[in-house]
């Protein structure tokens, strides 16, 4: 599929943040911790997701949508002998059926993890925390776990891994003994997950810290639990206000875990305002770029939480390219990331590439229409932006890209006002 974008629309109105994709996947992972029944509400219906659910349902558990973003799972009893390895393909939250199921079936066979195409994404952290809990593995063209019982032991991970400290955590909560585990990823994904295992029965200390104590070996019982917002789709909605000189509302918005990402957009001259646990971002923004003291060219960089996070970065680069000034962006993560600013260049960005990590944007500059393709999930959202920005219309290819991790997106931005078209591509 493709979108057809009528650039140039001003837009207003109310809209509200999906579930937090990365906080569903590994909260679907961790129903099958559990035999008893457990209802999760919020979950976002998006490729990624619906995919994972497919995943468990191979291992027999009983996984079904019973409203719009409802799901009941019922793990009864699971087989990882019979885990489809080519759907394991498919997406990179795949690997966190690591621990659930060695956990229930003391071993599991996975196929390399799939997902964006965004450079290197090591998976060692995983293999090294589960290796001191208590498993062993093999790598070969698949990755093989097995594990006579999981041990709760003291735990450094080598780096603080959002999904290899979700798969620590899972293995923690299901092995004997208490495991401190340092180091850990704090982001709201992995404080969301935690509050999920903690709802089961589950006993976690320390959560939003990076480091955690967990008495592991409670039975784990029903639960019904609601994902919370995901603050990615909040500060790409950020941006999307920004770009268009729209004022909007973002319903539910998750303020208290906003405050690095508006600094971020604050450097780039948007601020929004917060009522409640809505934010709103008015539509007469300076758009000027800080400057650092001395008049020195500003840098906006992303870190673990709770800094900037890397997954608004394409977003904020094309919101940089509407603001007057200069400035170095800096993503740190993933090295293959920064390649899609090409795609904004032929568009009529300012924007210098220094290498795989920073680009250097001058702003503000004139975007046209083009016809682009959607890279991957967040770079394909910058397009869209980009897109609703320009003048004229553009073509976003690869749409699939964008719906992995931004549900009915072209929907609800048309709620607001924007016109974009879902049409099948050319054969």
């Amino acid at each position: 599929m493709k979108f057809l974008v009528e650039g140039g629309r001003p837009l207003s109105g109310t809209i509200r943040p999906s579930g937090n994709k990365n906080a569903a996947l590994p909260i679907v992972a961790a129903t099958l911790l559990t035999e008893h029944p457990v209802t999760l509400n919020n979950v976002p219906r998006i490729k990624d997701i619906e995919i994972l659910v497919e995943l468990i349902a191979t291992t027999g558990a009983d996984a079904r949508w019973t409203g719009p973003n409802t799901l009941q799972v019922h793990a009864a009893r699971v087989s990882a002998q019979a885990l489809d390895l080519e759907m394991c393909k498919r997406i990179r939250g795949s690997i966190l059926l690591a621990a659930p199921l060695l956990a229930r079936c003391g071993e599991v066979t996975l196929s390399p993890p799939g997902g964006d195409v965004i450079g290197r994404r090591r998976l060692d952290t995983h293999f090294l925390a589960l290796q001191q809990l208590g498993a062993d593995h093999v790598l070969s063209d698949q990755i093989r776990f097995t594990t006579k019982g999981l041990t709760g032991a003291d735990v450094f991970l080598d780096e603080p891994s959002v999904t290899g400290t979700e798969n620590a955590v899972m293995a923690a909560v299901a092995a004997s003994g208490t495991t401190i585990l340092r180091n850990a990823a704090s982001e709201p994904h992995v404080q969301d997950l935690c509050e999920f295992l903690v709802a089961c029965g589950a006993r976690i200390e320390g959560i939003g810290t990076n480091t955690l104590t967990i008495h592991g070996g409670a039975a784990l019982g029903s639960a019904t639990h609601a994902i919370g917002p995901d603050h990615i789709e909040v500060g790409s909605f950020i941006g999307l206000a920004a770009v268009t000189r729209s004022e909007l509302r973002i319903a539910d918005a998750g303020v208290r875990h906003l405050r690095a990402m508006r600094m971020g957009f604050e450097r780039l001259g948007v601020v929004c305002r917060s009522e409640g646990d809505d934010l709103i971002i008015p539509a007469d923004q300076s758009m000027v770029i800080q400057n650092d003291l001395g008049g020195h060219v500003p840098k906006l960089e992303d870190q673990p939480w709770p800094a900037f996070p890397a997954d608004v970065m394409s977003i904020a680069i094309v919101t940089a390219t509407q603001c007057e000034g200069l400035i170095l962006m800096h993503e740190k993560m993933f090295e293959s990331r920064m390649f899609f600013v090409d795609k904004l260049v032929s568009m009529g960005a300012r924007i210098v590439l220094c290498d795989p990590h920073r680009a250097l944007v001058a702003g503000p500059s004139t975007l046209r229409a083009g016809t682009v393709e959607s890279p991957d999930i967040r770079a394909g959202m910058a397009m869209l932006l980009a897109a609703c920005c320009a003048k004229g219309t553009s073509t976003i290819k690869n749409v699939g890209q964008i719906d992995r991790g931004y549900e009915r997106i072209d929907e609800r931005l048309n709620a607001l006002g924007a016109k974009i078209t879902r049409v099948a591509e050319d054969r």
